[in-house]
């Protein structure tokens, strides 16, 4: 999924179905839905970390796993959305570490980690499509080695261009559109004693929205680590 800086809060009811056939109709609409250029917040806060396994959640088209790849990862990005699975791949290879990316097409409400993870990074992971985020990502967290993190990146507020600005609440029905600050999202996650708060706060970024304009973004940035 990645970065949605567009998409407004629907009421679809998120079937496996509904989720894949939106999800590739998506990346259907062009060749590069994304920049290529990992996230921001996971460059600066997973840049002095040492290299380990990674796991992406939502990972679109490679950007962040070609990138955490590229410094030393070990990667496995998964995605519902096969075309831009195949395009991470393709990015991986170009860029010569194919070899240390692993791209999985599954859908995340359903999909379950199979190893162990130093890190395992959640950015933008929001949805017009019903999904169980807080269990997708508690479920992440529980794939943490003790001594690694988790990392959850979400929009803080609606983007200033956004025809729905009304609709991008905390909805107890549709948690996969929800807008948390950083206390909400710990709060939502509730992973106990076993994990120390790392960074939570927001952080705003410069973006551009679709027809050009310049906006200031603010984004929600939690990373977790679990004690040993």
């Amino acid at each position: 999924m990645h970065e949605q800086p567009h998409a407004p809060a629907h009421d679809t009811t998120g079937t496996p179905d509904e989720t894949t056939a939106f999800w590739d109709a998506r990346y259907a609409e062009s060749d590069q839905i994304w920049s290529g250029r990992p996230n921001a917040a996971l460059v600066e806060a997973v840049g002095d970390l040492a290299p380990g396994r990674a796991l992406d959640l939502g990972c679109g088209e490679g950007g962040d796993t070609v990138w955490l790849a590229e410094h030393g990862w070990e990667v496995t990005g998964v995605d519902v959305a096969s075309g831009a699975v195949a395009r991470g791949r393709a990015a991986a290879d170009a860029r010569g570490v194919g070899d240390r990316v692993r791209f999985v097409v599954g859908d995340l409400a359903t999909w379950r980690p199979d190893a162990t993870y130093d890190l395992a990074s959640a950015c933008f992971l929001h949805s017009p499509v019903a999904f169980p985020r807080t269990a997708v990502l508690r479920r992440a967290a529980g794939a943490v080695a003790p001594g690694g993190h988790l990392l959850v990146v979400g929009h803080a507020g609606p983007p200033p261009w956004s025809k729905d600005r009304d609709h991008w609440h905390d909805r107890p029905d549709h948690e996969a559109a929800a807008l948390l600050q950083p206390d909400e999202q710990v709060a939502a996650l509730a992973l106990g004693d076993d994990w120390e708060t790392v960074v939570h706060e927001v952080r705003t970024r410069d973006a551009v929205g679709p027809d050009g304009e310049a906006a200031h973004l603010d984004d929600s940035v939690v990373l977790l680590r679990r004690l040993r």
